[in-house]
């Protein structure tokens, strides 16, 4: 294990925050701080109701892994998250690297699968060293900007206007 990450207590993030963290660094800052409007997002309940109906036949679906991360389903050899479109590609994947990397802080060892259930594709990943690199830089950030006393300021982005927190950044 690392030096910076001497304990996986170090590592208690949620994948969400990770997914936060390459999408919009002020969302990231008011879903630690409990502000939430996911509650009231069409495009939030649309993910749920996938989670709940897709890949019936799976027998391991939404599992958590020390009360932290939720895994959509879990197989011998691999990992899997569900999401409905590649949309926000980048984010996706660095939530399943982290997924990857702290099952291998476990001693744990799979493959990550993202399934684009719109898309009707998947993408299959590996943890390798690069993407443990972006990952301990990413639980830094994810460090800093949390531990900030005001969120960041907002940044106009393309995915603004679907976003959950839009009102509150922009109304």
């Amino acid at each position: 294990m690392s030096e910076e990450f001497q304990d996986l207590q170090d590592l208690k993030f949620q994948g969400i925050k990770i997914n936060y963290h390459c999408i919009c660094k002020r969302k990231l800052w008011l879903f630690s701080k409990n502000i939430t409007f996911e509650n009231k997002s069409d495009k939030v309940l649309l993910g749920r109701v996938l989670h709940e109906y897709s890949y019936p036949k799976e027998k391991t679906k939404e599992v958590l892994i020390d009360n932290l991360i939720m895994i959509d389903i879990l197989s011998d050899g691999s990992i899997r998250e569900v999401k409905y479109s590649s949309k926000m590609k980048e984010a996706d994947i660095m939530q399943v690297m982290y997924y990857l990397y702290y099952l291998k802080q476990k001693g744990i060892y799979k493959q990550g699968i993202i399934n684009y259930s719109k898309e009707k594709r998947k993408e299959v990943l590996e943890l390798t060293p690069d993407y443990e690199e972006k990952i301990k830089q990413a639980l830094r950030e994810i460090e800093e900007i949390t531990a900030k006393s005001i969120p960041p300021p907002a940044q106009k982005q393309k995915i603004c206007k679907s976003c959950a927190y839009f009102e509150f950044c922009w109304g």
